[in-house]
């Protein structure tokens, strides 16, 4: 994948996002799959985001971006903690 496919697949997961949260703030009632799909985006949007910024970083110090592979969930979200 290259970075437009990375940031195409962004968008359409933001698209996507946010039509789920429009919903539920519009007053219709979550269901729990919606919930969970929510759950699933946020994951999938955190390790698109890592896998760009860690391709640019490969590019900006001579590495070969295309050797950069997406991260694990749950490593992707376990950065900070």
């Amino acid at each position: 994948m290259d970075d437009k496919q990375i940031l195409e697949r962004i968008t359409a997961l933001v698209d996507e996002e946010r039509e789920l949260r429009a919903r539920r703030q519009g007053g219709k009632a979550g269901s729990a799959e919606e919930a969970t799909r929510l759950r699933e985006l946020e994951g999938s949007l955190d390790q698109c985001w890592d896998l760009l910024r860690r391709r640019r970083a490969a590019r900006e110090f001579g590495s070969d971006p295309n050797e950069v592979t997406s991260q694990s969930k749950p490593q992707v979200e376990g950065y900070l903690q």
